[in-house]
């Protein structure tokens, strides 16, 4: 990165301490040390809008950045006014696996709970 600290943004998601252990096991799986976990909001989905997130090597101009205890996640400029406040979690029980984003910015879900406005 080429970024001085004064130049980089933050943001205020947050990433649970399960998540942050189940970022930190992927990206054990797979073997690189350059990727962190990016979010992102993009438009689709029943109810307009969906989350992304995924592994992403690049830093893109006006990303913000926190650490999680040696686990990167990065919102670009787009998607930080929609996803500040959240939360990212993990859960991998009988009745549900996989992450979750509680969002206090989302009006309303859809029934799949993957798309919200």
């Amino acid at each position: 990165m080429t970024a001085t600290n004064e130049e980089i943004a933050t943001h205020e998601v947050d990433l649970s301490p399960a998540a942050a252990d189940k970022v930190r096991s992927l990206l054990q799986q797979e073997g690189r040390d350059d990727l962190r976990l990016r979010v992102a909001v993009q438009p689709g989905g029943c109810s307009g809008l969906i989350y992304q997130l995924y592994f992403d090597e690049r830093y893109l101009d006006g990303d913000a950045v926190r650490d999680f205890g040696g686990v990167e996640v990065i919102v670009d400029r787009m998607s930080v006014p929609y996803l500040n406040g959240s939360t990212i979690d993990f859960s991998d029980t009988i009745e549900k696996q996989g992450f979750t984003i509680d969002n206090p910015n989302a009006g309303g879900s859809c029934a799949c709970g993957d798309s919200f406005h």
